[in-house]
């Protein structure tokens, strides 16, 4: 069995499986390969009519006729293959299509009819309605069904029960009942209602009047508006096509200049091949000329002068040809020094051009690199200040100490010192000392010590600076100098 050419109706589809198709094709024409089946299912609606037996929230029962337009999903083709692998191998009207979407109806119409109670059921048809379309077209979905038309008829009894007789009853007498207290009504309001709606003529015949004027105004200016806008609609529609014509110029202009230099070019290859024909064909008339002499001279002289005379004209043509050799092997040589020159610079520029990209590159990632480094450090020092309670101070000296500041103040000091031998000599008044019952040096160094908290005031109150905790606190906060 060789290959056969399949079409489908305006309302089928083919679907393909078999060799070469993974799970299942659809198309409305292809050709069926050996090793391939192909089946035919049609995509128009079907109308399906229920009536549903449900209940409402009080425990009254009730039957829904209804009436349902259901097809597959033509315009998605995820929909057609659920279809196609789920429904179409059994005919629509088939009962165990319609088992399965009556199923579906009357599910979704029960579970929503008893959550309802029979009022919001008789009184919102319109919103049940729609509440059971919504529901059944989740269910039919995995599918790929979708409901085109859903025609909900009104409520009926089931046998047995006359709620909706009952209620009818109740109506009918309701509207007696309204209709005689109308006619009184009615004749009650004949005269003031004939005042009220001459009095209402006047007043709508005037609103008409204002109305109609504004009207007439704003429809003026929209019309002005809109002269405007088609104006400069079409402005801009010239320039542009202004601007067109004007590239078209650029262009023809360009492509006539490369035409003439190709003329131009042309005429010189033509040129250049004529003078060359030219000397050839010269070269060929003395060699004739030569040849013409040399039987002559033959003819006239000696053997031996015609042996010399062959002896110099094949030494002429040799050296002619090792000059036109010479001649194409120096052009040869220029040529391919050109081209070497050429691509020298070609790789010169290339590799320049690549250097410089990367210096860009590298550039480019050391700046992100650095403000990476600045967030980072940025971050870094938000927490640690937010961890030392926003003390500025606390924040530097742990930097300080950190970074090996005093560290390295101290080894400079160290270094600054080394290797001298300072000799100190402390002179106090021995006399006095003993009376005062103390050592006079360590009264100087007191002395010195006692000198350090009005000196750190000082430099406090001038520089705003705080010595760091190690050293002391000042007392009484910041104070200001007098």
């Amino acid at each position: 069995m060789g290959f056969v050419y399949r079409i489908a109706s305006p309302s089928e589809y083919l679907a393909i499986t078999g060799y070469g198709v993974d799970d299942v094709k659809l198309a409305k024409k292809a050709w069926i390969a050996p090793g391939q089946r192909c089946a035919r299912f049609d995509i128009s609606p079907v109308n399906y009519t229920f009536e549903v037996q449900a209940m409402s929230a009080e425990k009254l029962p009730f039957v829904l006729p209804a009436v349902f337009t259901i097809g597959p999903r033509a315009d998605d083709v995820e929909c057609l293959l659920r279809y196609a692998k789920l429904i179409s191998p059994h005919d629509k009207l088939s009962h165990h299509v319609n088992e399965l979407v009556k199923g579906v109806i009357e599910g979704e119409t029960r579970v929503l009819a008893a959550s309802m109670t029979m009022e919001q059921i008789f009184h919102g048809a319109k919103s049940f309605k729609q509440a059971v379309f919504e529901s059944v077209q989740l269910e039919l979905d995995q599918f790929g069904l979708i409901i085109y038309n859903a025609n909900v008829k009104q409520l009926v009894d089931v046998p047995g029960h006359e709620y909706f007789s009952y209620l009818g009853q109740k109506t009918q007498q309701e509207a007696v009942n309204q209709a005689k207290v109308d006619v009184a009504e009615a004749r009650m309001k004949g005269e003031v209602g004939a005042k009220e709606r001459e009095g209402m003529t006047r007043q709508n015949a005037a609103k008409v009047d204002a109305e109609t004027k504004v009207y007439t105004v704003k429809r003026q200016g929209d019309g002005s508006k809109e002269e405007a806008r088609v104006t400069a609609e079409v402005r801009v529609f010239r320039n542009q096509r202004d601007a067109e014509v004007a590239q078209a110029d650029a262009e023809l202009a360009m492509k006539k200049a490369g035409w003439e230099r190709q003329a131009r070019t042309a005429e010189v290859e033509a040129a250049k091949a004529v003078a060359i024909r030219d000397a050839q064909l010269q070269v060929e008339v003395e060699r004739t000329n030569a040849a013409r002499q040399t039987e002559k001279l033959k003819a006239e002289h000696l053997s031996k002068a015609v042996v010399d005379y062959e002896m110099k004209v094949q030494q002429a043509n040799w050296e002619l040809y090792n000059r036109q050799k010479a001649a194409e092997a120096l052009l040869f040589e220029q040529e391919r020094q050109a081209e070497a020159r050429r691509a020298t610079a070609d790789a010169d520029f290339f590799a320049r051009q690549r250097e410089a990209e990367a210096e860009l590159y590298a550039k480019r990632k050391e700046a992100e690199g650095l403000a990476a480094m600045g967030e980072a450090q940025s971050v870094y020092l938000s927490s640690m200040l937010g961890a030392l309670g926003g003390s500025y101070g606390a924040l530097r000296d742990y930097l300080m100490i950190t970074s090996g500041v005093y560290q390295e103040m101290a080894r400079i000091n160290a270094d600054a010192i080394k290797g001298l031998e300072p000799k100190i000599s402390v002179w106090s008044n021995g006399g006095s000392a003993s009376s005062e019952g103390g050592d006079g040096a360590m009264k100087e160094m007191a002395g010195v010590y006692k000198m350090l908290p009005p000196l750190l005031t000082t430099v406090h109150e001038q520089t705003g600076m705080l010595p760091p905790a190690w050293m002391g606190t000042l007392k009484g906060g910041t104070s200001t100098s007098s």
